[in-house]
């Protein structure tokens, strides 16, 4: 079992206040991840100029889904009729109404209410994960455009493929081809994945800053990035434990392969810097701490400690590598959601195949699920990929997506809100 959607086929109708009580504390353990923790990691991450801007995107983003999630994001993620294995009737509990019953409770004794407020805190960090591909160069007006637009055509209808009894569900064609469920059992495939590769169509599309790979752009306060990346720890337990939709034993394997997998990758970053630079760096333990986090949400419930060790050290190496190929490949991906988030998600998902418990290729399950979850990480990455594409192209178009060159020069924060996060910072000069 694992973070497969909602269960309402047989309710107990016996509220468990522990259960419920847990879920809560889980909800805002991972709302706590977006603001402040992801707030805090990109502003330290960008320059004095843009650090108020990256804070903004993170608070718009919670903002802005945070309004359209109960208007139409559960509905055509959980509650209502199928439609194409993509998404369901955004109509059908539109504003929380309709046939929404937000007292009824759920297999493990859960009020829906409470499996709202847990849902909408991923799609809320889900689409704020993007903007650290799109650092110090975007208009905040498109950013908020892109944000309704992207959760409502990619993040539902990938939420709902995969845990809302969509195409790549354990109901999907997928499956029963095979014979074998996909897992994700925290957003893997939902979370990662899908805003990964959204953050890399984004950097092709809308283009580089100027200097990128000719001068430093170096993070402009490293305690801030420490101390998103520790905030991002700690509300992981609430993603990652809470995906076990209430206080049991699956929460508990599920937080300590969390903690051992994000430790490995710390190890592994840290050790690779100094081996190849000769240091091991702050920015990378902070790195390597969400790398791990990132490669063990969609196995946290179906691996044993020893997996998750493995998958730590190998995303550890691996995305301290990733996180270069921006300059080799010159997309400016400005704060590395490609070679964290893509990458790291993309292993772990895979991984899976090899390592899950029940069904893993190494603890002979042959090879179905390893199939399974390839094919599942190849889908959504064509399918995110494909809309994010679309969807850029369109309000680049329309709205547009770059500031004016003296606004980039001068500094986003004050070009585009008549701010600045340290009172040195130069006045704006748009003549």
């Amino acid at each position: 079992m694992g973070h497969v959607g909602i269960p309402i086929e047989r309710p107990i109708m016996q509220l468990d206040t522990g259960a419920t009580a847990w879920m809560l504390i889980s909800s805002s353990l991972v709302l706590l991840m977006t603001v402040p923790g992801l707030a805090l990691f990109y502003g330290g991450m960008s320059r004095t100029k843009s650090v108020l801007n990256m804070f903004m995107m993170s608070f718009g983003a919670f903002a802005l889904v945070g309004v359209v999630y109960p208007l139409w994001g559960w509905s055509m993620t959980y509650g209502g009729r199928d439609i194409a294995g993509v998404f369901a009737n955004p109509f059908s509990q539109f504003g929380l109404g309709g046939g929404f019953e937000g007292t009824r409770i759920d297999d493990f004794g859960v009020p829906a209410w409470v499996s709202v407020a847990f849902q909408m805190t991923f799609a809320i960090i889900a689409v704020a994960l993007i903007s650290g591909s799109l650092a110090e160069r975007v208009k905040f007006s498109t950013w908020m455009a892109f944000t309704a637009i992207w959760v409502t055509l990619v993040y539902f209808p990938m939420a709902h493929m995969v845990w809302g009894g969509g195409l790549l569900s354990g109901d999907g064609p997928i499956a029963r081809l095979i014979g074998v469920a996909p897992i994700d059992f925290a957003g893997g495939t939902v979370v990662h994945i899908n805003a990964g590769v959204a953050g890399l169509v984004l950097a092709l599309i809308i283009g580089k800053r100027p200097g990128f790979g000719l001068e430093a752009m170096r993070p402009h306060n490293l305690p801030f990035v420490m101390a998103g990346a520790a905030l991002l720890l700690f509300g992981w337990f609430g993603f990652n434990a809470g995906s076990a939709f209430t206080a049991n034993a699956l929460a508990g394997m599920a937080w300590v392969n969390t903690a051992v997998a994000a430790a490995a990758a710390s190890l592994a970053w840290m050790a690779t810097e100094k081996l190849r630079d000769g240091s091991a760096t702050s920015l990378g333990a902070a790195s390597g701490i969400v790398a791990g986090l990132v490669a063990i949400t969609p196995g946290a419930g179906a691996l044993d400690p020893f997996g998750s060790i493995l998958i730590g050290f190998i995303v550890g190496v691996a995305c301290a590598h990733a996180v270069s190929l921006k300059l080799r490949f010159g997309f400016d991906d400005s704060l590395d959601v490609v070679g964290v988030h893509l990458v790291g998600g993309l292993i772990g998902t895979i991984l899976i195949g090899l390592l899950a418990l029940d069904g893993g290729l190494l603890h002979g399950g042959g090879f179905g699920l390893l199939i399974v979850q390839t094919l599942v990480a190849l889908i959504a990455l064509a399918f995110s990929g494909a809309v994010t594409a679309l969807i850029a192209l369109v309000l680049g178009a329309t709205l547009g997506w770059r500031v004016a060159p003296q606004i980039e020069s001068a500094g986003i924060d004050l070009g585009e809100h008549s701010e600045s996060a340290y009172e040195s910072a130069p006045a704006l000069r748009l003549s």
